[in-house]
């Protein structure tokens, strides 16, 4: 169901969410996110998410209206030439199409090891503040089967902006485990049975082609300048690192975190 309103004033109190974009810890303090361009939008308008409003170019709306008008809550739909769009956010919009949607809750550790499917696959991320690479590491997640990303206390959100445009929408299908210390919450998931391999460049221990991940483990991603933490290092069973020549220091986490969740969904015969 929609509430259709074509914008008059880009100063309207009810748009207000879509004028601090940049200021997203008002969002966050509400709960809310958005969603940004055509495919991400279709994702959330096809999830279980709540949907709170949409902001779109006057051409898109046909487009879209199907998929808004299926929705079972109330959608305030605003419309409005995509310059007028522009003034508002304060941002070019490449294309126009813009939601805002309701955070859902995160699950808890206890909720990963009784419910979900074994053998378990899980990822991890530690310090990673860069949205853009958080996103694609969260598409990765969802193309290799990843079950539920564990998102540690020095790591971005997940639902900040460009991570989630980054993730092609891809993370409405992701459970999140949002942790206050990833290494505890690693060190409960090895007494629960699962074994944690934190994906490090500067090893000695073992390489991917040597790791043993057909049962169920969590693989672990650190930050793109400092690699996994310490603490977090000492959480787990094994460092294991990808081999490259020695004239190559290391990936970018979004591109290990592919080599790793490949070689793990191979090993389970999904590849």
């Amino acid at each position: 169901m929609i509430q259709l309103q074509t914008i008059l004033s880009i100063a309207a109190p009810e748009l207000a969410a879509y004028r601090s974009m940049k200021q997203q810890r008002d969002h966050f303090a509400r709960r809310i996110f958005v969603a940004e361009g055509e495919k991400v939008v279709r994702r959330l308008l096809a999830s279980s998410l709540t949907v709170v409003s949409a902001l779109l170019a006057e051409e898109w709306f046909p487009e879209l209206e199907p998929l808004l008008r299926a929705r079972s809550e109330i959608i305030q739909v605003f419309i409005a030439p995509k310059s007028e769009l522009e003034k508002l956010t304060g941002f070019h919009l490449y294309q126009g199409v813009l939601a805002i949607a309701q955070i859902p809750g995160a699950i808890s550790l206890e909720q990963v090891l009784k419910n979900f499917a074994r053998p378990l696959l899980l990822a991890a991320v530690d310090g990673l503040t860069n949205s853009e690479n958080l996103g694609v590491l969260v598409r990765n997640c969802a193309a290799f089967g990843v079950q539920v990303l564990l998102v540690g206390e020095r790591t971005a959100h997940p639902y900040i902006r460009r991570a989630v445009r980054n993730s092609m929408g891809t993370l409405f299908q992701l459970p999140l485990v949002e942790s206050t210390c990833l290494a505890d919450t690693l060190r409960e998931l090895r007494r629960g049975g699962v074994r944690c391999v934190a994906a490090h460049p500067h090893t000695n221990q073992s390489t991917l082609t040597e790791a043993d991940l057909k049962n169920d483990c969590c693989l672990v991603f650190g930050s793109e300048g400092l690699g996994v933490s310490l603490a977090v290092l000492a959480a787990c069973d094994q460092a294991v690192a990808i081999p490259m020549p020695a004239t190559v220091d290391s990936l970018n986490v979004s591109s290990a975190a592919a080599v790793f969740l490949y070689e793990a969904a191979r090993q389970r015969g999904r590849m």
